[in-house]
């Protein structure tokens, strides 16, 4: 039977206070056997009415990918210092905006599906404090990881974690960190509710991050399915729930791939849906799964300009009747919580200076969305940057690099056209790599490149997990089939082909030197860490100033 619509929610606006009143609620260890989890929730939900047939409603409120945008933000993901250009998103919002609803809709589950991590100066200058500070006042049940939690390492996590106050989720996640396996269970009870919800974090975490060795990451489809198994038949709980950072894409795959699971609620691909201009696929988008049953993947876009929302009916045996909801656009027009705001503006105080200082100028809005399928301006102006900062170091002697190369997935925010801050820089290049130089074969790099294009590494046969950006120097083509396959054709370095018998020096960032993206395998080691990238490109732009740059056929697509 087909799944009911119930239509767009409306949001009714309601002032309530709800008090905190402690409920136990279970969750189950790393072996699988279930447990008293010591986390307890701090809100009292009663149930609301179970019908005779055992139907039962909850609503769902998910954010995911926020990437430390504490404070409201322009289209470009920079910071919007004048209200009339259309600042949106911002945890003030957040706030005010499931305060006003969740009175409204008791029995209510408020979830979060990672990268709170890397984005803005926020992360920069203060790390994970004031993201943890930020959280705990949300009202969040439960948040599963990003991959982008892991950027300073294990035992930076771990101290974050153990600041939070709500579960922690990831059932492929295994660590010999005390704090990480202390913190993170695979599952968590909602016993008011009689729900569970499973978390997965990507498995690619190890090449776009940095976990240490003793951190691994398992499938994310056999981690979810063992969990569920468990959960069935361990306890009485019927209605399950994911909470992934896995990506759009896989969303679907576990759905499908998956039984007794009906509802998932992902991040990691920064992935819009509903009706609005842009969006990839419906809110829901609804798939079957092996059974043949119905399961509703939503997701809220990136850096919190959405709150998702969702209200599901479960029948006894977990699947959904009915549902309605919808994305809620965080706009200028949505009112902020007074007192998160005056906190988000005394925490701009300590770096406020510093990102306001204006660098440069540019003449064309440099956009970040395109990078991870084409040539793109921003890319072009950093990987230029970066070719300039080595090529003035050498002199532009033999020893020069031919190219520089870059990550697409380093690039997190466009730069809007006008004054160029520090702060835009850092927001669009928020990761503090270094750049280094490295030197290969032409054999090797063809392989690296077609690995790149390809999406599988040649000499590992890995997941290549980030598009490339190149400057200068070098152009590139590539064919895509009809079976949407790519395959690099040719290589031109310095107007010539590539010779696979010539070694080239290269200029690059250390996260992909060193295995980061799964771009070069085996990695570098002993490399010499240069100037950090947001300097070089912050140099780069004050000597070029005003950018005025254009896309120049850096990387082609032939006919397939």
């Amino acid at each position: 039977m087909a799944t009911l619509r119930y239509g767009r929610l409306l949001l009714l606006v309601a002032l309530f206070s709800i008090a905190a009143l402690p409920t136990p609620v279970s969750a189950a260890s790393q072996a699988g056997t279930p447990h008293e989890d010591s986390l307890i929730s701090r809100r009292h939900l009663s149930k609301r009415f179970v019908n005779a047939e055992g139907h039962y409603n909850i609503s769902f409120y998910h954010i995911n990918d926020v990437h430390a945008h504490l404070d409201e933000f322009s289209s470009s993901g920079a910071d919007c210092p004048r209200k009339e250009a259309g600042c949106r998103g911002g945890y003030a919002r957040v706030r005010a905006a499931v305060q006003e609803s969740r009175p409204c809709h008791p029995d209510s589950l408020f979830l979060n599906a990672g990268d709170e991590f890397q984005g803005t100066m926020f992360f920069t200058y203060y790390g994970g404090e004031k993201i943890a500070a930020t959280l705990n006042q949300m009202g969040i049940d439960g948040m599963t990881l990003g991959n982008h939690e892991w950027d300073r390492g294990d035992d930076y996590l771990g101290e974050f974690l153990e600041n939070l106050t709500f579960p922690i989720i990831s059932a492929n996640v295994a660590s010999s960190n005390e704090k990480l396996n202390r913190t993170i269970k695979p599952f968590h009870i909602y016993e008011q509710f009689q729900l569970a919800v499973i978390g997965v974090t990507t498995e690619t975490t190890p090449s776009t991050s940095k976990p240490g060795n003793g951190t691994t990451f398992a499938d994310p489809i056999k981690s979810v399915q063992a969990t569920i198994d468990l959960i069935r038949t361990t306890t009485n709980i019927t209605r399950i729930a994911a909470l992934t950072h896995i990506g759009y894409a896989e969303d679907q795959r576990l759905a499908r791939e998956t039984t007794g699971l009906y509802l998932i609620m992902g991040g990691h691909s920064h992935t819009k849906l509903g009706t609005d201009q842009g969006s990839a696929g419906a809110y829901p988008t609804i798939v079957e799964n092996k059974e043949g049953h119905e399961v509703f993947v939503v997701t809220a876009w990136r850096w919190g300009e959405q709150l998702g929302y969702i209200d599901v009916v479960y029948d006894d045996d977990g699947k959904i009747l009915a549902y309605h909801g919808a994305p809620i656009h965080l706009t200028n027009a949505t009112k902020q919580d007074p007192e998160l705001q005056r906190q988000i503006n005394e925490w701009r105080v300590a770096f406020e200076e510093n990102a306001a200082e204006e660098i440069g100028q540019s003449s064309v809005f440099l956009d970040q969305t395109t990078c991870q399928a084409q040539e793109c301006l921003l890319g072009n102006l950093i990987a230029d940057a970066m070719l300039d900062y080595r090529l003035n170091a050498t002199g532009g002697g033999t020893e020069a690099p031919a190219f520089a190369l870059t990550n697409a997935g380093g690039i997190r925010a466009s730069i809007d056209q006008g004054p160029i801050t520090r702060g835009e820089v850092i927001t669009a290049f928020p990761f503090g790599n270094a750049v280094v130089e490295i030197s290969m074969t032409g054999d090797r790099l063809w392989n690296t490149l077609s690995g790149i294009f390809s999406g599988v590494n040649f000499d590992n046969g890995l997941p290549v997990t980030s598009f490339l950006q190149v400057s200068r120097g070098i152009v590139l083509e590539y064919n895509r089939t009809a079976a949407n396959k790519v395959t690099l054709t040719s290589v031109t370095i310095a107007g010539k082909p590539l010779d696979k018998g010539l070694e080239y020096k290269i200029v690059t960032v250390d996260f992909l030197a060193t295995g980061g993206d799964n771009f070069f395998s085996p990695k570098f080691t002993d490399l010499v860490a240069l100037d950090k990238l947001d300097d070089v490109l912050a140099a780069y732009i004050g000597a070029t100033s005003p950018i005025n740059i254009k896309l120049e056929g850096r990387i082609g697509a032939l006919d397939g």
